[in-house]
């Protein structure tokens, strides 16, 4: 449990679970219903639900560079290691 300076109590561990959500939310739209729903009017949706090329790399680029950095701190604790 932390607190901050003003005395209120901040929970890390929701903010990531809320922030896991909303990227989980926004990226199933960008890339599965965007198809199937007229435009929001929302800027930023609307320019996901019409590109074709760059939503895919916006929302893969999370998950490849989560996994380069295990892969390479695990080879790191095998050189380490050896």
């Amino acid at each position: 449990m932390h607190f901050d300076a003003g005395g209120r109590h901040t929970d890390t561990g929701h903010l990531v679970v809320a922030s896991a959500l909303l990227f989980f939310v926004i990226a199933s739209y960008a890339v599965l219903f965007s198809a199937f729903v007229p435009l929001t009017g929302i800027s930023i949706l609307d320019w996901l639900a019409k590109d074709t090329h760059y939503k895919y790399f916006a929302i893969l680029i999370i998950p490849t560079t989560s996994y380069f950095v295990i892969a390479n701190w695990v080879g790191w604790q095998y050189y380490r290691n050896s």
